[in-house]
């Protein structure tokens, strides 16, 4: 699971990052704690030199009330014990919710750093990891616009895609990752036009020798809490160079023996 995630945004350098214009005047909102609900920037296939505001927790078109799904899981149904070295399909080109959006609305969400926790204790044990070069996370991201037939209101939301564990969220306990685009991509990943078999392409574990995990306050578990103070370390930081070997750590975890599929 990826549901925290940090973001303040300075206009310069996403503009040059992203290849985007912010108009100049501009104000934008950051949040140290950003959380199912809120909203957040991100780049969209429907405009990917504009700069949108989104809400973090996807609703499909065709849904009935707000569901709020806020990762979409590069495998699927499949996978359930989240092995790292599975290599079966991409299920989420079969799942109703995720189907349309995967093939033709993608969005980049841009993040300074992601919040997780290990499996068992979650976020009563909190990490902020970030790049070591402290540039932008460009998360991958489905979204949909859903209408609200109470009020009138079209709401715009998107989901984090998520996959096994990369060596850094391995090295905290956690069994997953958010997908990441390579910096440099991220053009061909909003392009609506390029081959389904392309896209499943970016759906893998980003190097986890990229990022640092650091332990952070347990008030980050409470929503509310937005100031940067939360994210004061608490501790020492974890990089993949530390003497704790991932594979071994990753059978301790209990999370299954590699299968052929």
């Amino acid at each position: 699971m990826c549901g925290r995630f940090v973001q303040v945004i300075n206009i310069k350098k996403v503009e040059s990052t992203y290849g985007i214009n912010i108009p100049e005047g501009t104000e934008l909102e950051g949040s140290y704690n950003v959380a199912p609900g809120d909203y957040a920037y991100v780049i969209s296939s429907s405009d990917p030199k504009t700069l949108t505001r989104y809400r973090f927790g996807m609703t499909p078109a065709w849904a009935k009330k707000p569901m709020y799904l806020i990762n979409a899981r590069a495998e699927g149904d499949s996978n359930k014990e989240n092995d790292p070295g599975f290599r079966g399909s991409k299920g989420i080109i079969m799942k109703p919710a995720f189907r349309k959006p995967i093939r033709s609305q993608r969005c980049v969400i841009i993040a300074n750093a992601f919040i997780e926790g290990p499996e068992k204790e979650k976020l009563d044990k909190p990490y902020v990891i970030t790049r070591r070069d402290k540039k932008y996370i460009s998360l991958a991201g489905t979204w949909d616009t859903w209408l609200d037939k109470d009020t009138g209101e079209e709401i715009s939301s998107f989901a984090i895609i998520t996959t096994v564990a990369n060596e850094i969220t391995a090295k905290i306990g956690h069994p997953r990752s958010p997908v990441i685009i390579p910096p440099g991509a991220e053009r061909k990943w909003l392009n609506k036009n390029i081959p389904l078999v392309d896209v499943l392409k970016f759906l893998k574990p980003f190097p986890g020798s990229y990022f640092e995990a650091i332990p952070v306050s347990v008030k980050v578990k409470d929503p509310r809490n937005k100031d940067r103070d939360i994210l004061i370390p608490q501790g020492k930081r974890i990089t993949v160079e530390d003497d704790l070997e991932v594979t071994k750590g990753l059978k301790l975890q209990g999370m299954g023996n590699r299968k052929k599929r």
